[in-house]
Order: structure tokens, then sequence, then C-alpha cells
């Protein structure tokens, strides 16, 4: 849960950067640019890369079911944000702010809603089924992910451009300790 909050953190920046784009009719490429890059990588990459390989599997052994159970409207909920990402990158490229603005509304209030699901249903569920050593094999997982698929210093990097943002749009940074991306 604190990579949400950093999350959320970067998606008060893009409702900025977005009303920014809406009242001038140009993106600021360069800060939409950074907020999209941590989408990609902080957000789904790492975040939603770890639920989709190691939290949902494990879900799903432990009798969740996918199809019409909580972890298929996740993984679809991913994709739409996927979606939304890839038009808002577009949008940035052509400078057709009116349709970033719009697909990064879009996205914000999916996040967002994507983000409460998980704090208050997703998570509690997971944690009334799981055990204690399955809580402790989690953790492993995302922290070898953490290490050998996303690099020394991605963690840190991400929260850089998070806090840049923030300073940038004046947003209020999440005050919180290191949290690896694998950590909820």
């Amino acid at each position: 849960m604190a990579e949400h909050r950093v999350i959320e953190q970067v998606l008060a920046c893009l409702e900025k950067i977005a009303a920014q784009s809406a009242a001038t009719g140009q993106v600021d490429r360069a800060p939409a640019r950074q907020a999209l890059e941590f989408f990609r990588m902080f957000a789904d990459k790492c975040h939603h890369g770890k639920e989709e390989a190691q939290l949902f599997p494990l879900m799903e052994a432990r009798g969740f079911p996918r199809n019409g159970g909580p972890t298929g409207v996740m993984l679809h909920e991913h994709e739409q944000g996927r979606a939304c990402v890839r038009a808002m990158a577009a949008a940035v490229e052509k400078q057709a702010a009116t349709e970033f603005a719009a697909q990064a509304r879009q996205f914000i209030a999916l996040l967002s809603q994507h983000i409460q699901k998980e704090d208050h249903c997703l998570f509690a569920m997971a944690d009334q089924r799981f055990t204690a050593a399955d809580q402790a094999t989690l953790l492993a997982q995302f922290e070898k992910v953490e290490h050998e698929e996303m690099g020394a210093g991605t963690h840190e990097k991400f929260l850089g451009i998070a806090a840049d943002l923030a300073r940038q749009y004046d947003v209020a940074p999440v005050v919180a300790g290191h949290h690896s991306c694998g950590q909820h």
C-alpha cells in the first residue's frame, strides 16, 4: 500500500498537468513524459508486474477465481490502464492537449478506483486467506524481482521522479520510509 501512496502523488501531479494542458492547449512534454515513464515503470512494470506474476497466482491457488473473481477484475483494469498510458503518450507526441487531458483524467479515475479496491478489498481478502509462510514467500519473490528484474537504484529513481513532479506541481509529497517496489 505504500507504493499506492506514491502512485497517488503522481496521479495528483498528472491532474495538474492535464488541467494545464486543457487550459493552454499545449502539453508540457517534459513533465508529461516523466509522469508517463513513472506510470509505465513504477506503477505498471514494478507494482502491477508483481501482482500479476506473484500475488494473483497465489490468490488463485488459494481459491480465488480469476474468471468473475477479484484477480480477473484487477487484470482487466491493469490492461485498461496500459491503454490509457499508450493513448496519453501518443497525445503528448502529437501535442494533442485536449486528447491528453481527457486520457489523463480517464486514467486518474481508473487508477484511483483501482487503488481503493486493492487497499480496501483485495489485499484484505488475500491477508485473510494467506498463511504467514505465504506472506514470507511473496515478500521474498517481490524482493527478488526488485533486484534481478528492476535493477539496483530503479526504485530510488522513480521515487525521485515522483518527488520532482510533486515539487514542480505543488503536490504534497508522500512521507514514508524506503519501500521496495515489491512491498504493498
